[in-house]
């Protein structure tokens, strides 16, 4: 027992393998937003088959999944703080898989809701053990470039999704799109389990930290009094219903307003998530690097700058009535809105204790899911549903337009926040209120 270790610290240094477990962890998080995000490509199917609204749609999508994610991540952040993060990933992906592939099963709108459920469940225990072995794989410099790399995972989950979901649905049906997107997560997590090591808890953390677990209710003190901490998590939450509008509803836009397939949109849609979505977290990584080397607050300017600064764009996508013109602007609006993401998530896992990171993780997932997902998608849903009568087929996309305009501007003004409260240097210490 007492070699075990060591074995694991030789593992954590070897620049191959630390590279090995990124790229697990960076497949895991692409087959989650799959997972998680095929829903989109069916959105049209599903809602003719039972008859549903916009706003039943955007519940689907939204409130379903994080009813449960963010009640099922605390503890799994907790016991993530404690015990082999890389077991509560294997088996995490194995039961949201299953859950996935349970979606297909649905006969109306509480079937497929319950079914939705169970994926957030399973999803929400693996964020914060992924985030948590990330850091401790790669140094507090090299943080944000690893981070952007496991940003790529949300990219190619979210092509992934459209591309083979929407062939899936033309070859067969939405139902056999679940069931097939589905069961592959369970190879997945079988190759994490056996071969993936648990590196050491904290090893790159500063000389003389506190490595023990607090008690629950002084770790939750502490989280929400940390400034920077929080101004991340909420600014991160306000700035992704972004991308959620995005990655759920433009499927749908597209199909209502140009005569295509739900096949070819998926195809054409998901290329153009992965062309736009692939170098931007790697440029906001490298970016965000070395930004950071002169003034550590870009972690959150850069987040807020890029969540106003891909609004632009967008607009021009939505009003093209072209669709070459269309797929181009919304690819560059993409590509932008994804830099951020470095930034991000490295400058929660710099934020706080090593003891705390999963927890850390899970508080920033709870707000990401409750305004993020459930909020944003249901107001786009429900405004879609009001401006219907007077804007038909137009009406979703001027409601995901609104709701990423606000989202860009809140966003922009809660990062600017963030970096007032850190300082160009002594990072750490300003961030744990020294």
């Amino acid at each position: 027992m007492a070699s075990t270790p060591a074995r694991t610290t030789e593992d954590a240094k070897s620049g191959a393998y630390r590279w090995y477990v990124l790229g697990l962890l960076t497949l895991t998080s692409a087959f989650s937003v799959a997972d998680r995000l095929v829903f989109g490509i069916l959105v049209e199917d599903i809602k003719a088959e039972f008859q549903l609204s916009d706003l039943q749609m955007g519940l689907l999508g939204g409130l379903a999944f994080s009813l449960v994610y963010v009640v099922a991540g605390f503890p799994a952040a907790r016991l993530a703080d404690r015990s082999a993060r890389k077991n509560i990933v294997a088996v995490a992906i194995g039961f949201w898989s299953l859950m996935t592939a349970a979606c297909g099963l649905a006969t109306g709108f509480w079937t497929l809701f319950m079914a939705r459920t169970g994926v957030g469940v399973g999803e929400g225990c693996s964020g914060p053990s992924s985030q948590s072995l990330v850091a401790d794989y790669f140094t507090r410099g090299e943080l944000a470039k690893a981070m952007g790399f496991l940003t790529i995972g949300a990219t190619m989950g979210t092509a992934g999704g459209l591309i083979i979901g929407g062939q899936l649905a033309e070859i067969f049906d939405w139902r056999w799109a679940f069931v097939l997107m589905g069961l592959p997560g369970l190879l997945l997590g079988g190759v994490i389990y056996l071969t993936v090591r648990e590196p050491v808890r904290g090893r790159y953390a500063p000389a003389g930290t506190d490595m023990a677990q607090l008690p629950l209710g002084r770790t939750i003190i502490s989280l929400l009094g940390n400034r920077v901490f929080m101004g991340l998590a909420l600014g991160w939450a306000v700035q992704i219903m972004i991308g959620y509008g995005l990655a759920f509803w433009m499927a749908a836009v597209m199909l209502r307003q140009f005569p295509i397939s739900t096949g070819d949109v998926g195809l054409y849609l998901g290329f153009t998530f992965f062309l736009g979505g692939l170098p931007g977290p790697i440029i906001g990584g490298y970016l965000t690097h070395w930004l950071t080397l002169r003034d550590e607050r870009w972690r959150a300017w850069l987040p807020g700058l890029v969540s106003l600064g891909c609004v632009v764009p967008l607009a021009l996508s939505l009003t093209s009535s072209g669709f070459g013109a269309f797929l181009g602007w919304f690819g560059l609006a993409y590509a932008i809105y994804v830099a951020s993401q470095a930034g991000i998530l490295s400058g929660i896992q710099a934020a706080v204790e090593p003891a705390s990171r999963g927890f850390a993780v899970a508080i920033a997932l709870f707000f990401n899911n409750l305004i993020g997902q459930t909020l944003g998608l249901g107001l786009i849903g429900g405004i879609s549903d009001a401006l219907g009568p007077t804007q038909g087929d137009s009406s979703l996309a001027v409601a995901v337009f609104g709701v990423c305009l606000v989202s860009g501007v809140l966003s922009l003004a809660i990062f600017v926040w963030t970096a007032a409260q850190m300082g160009p240097t002594g990072y750490l210490e300003r961030m744990r209120g020294g």
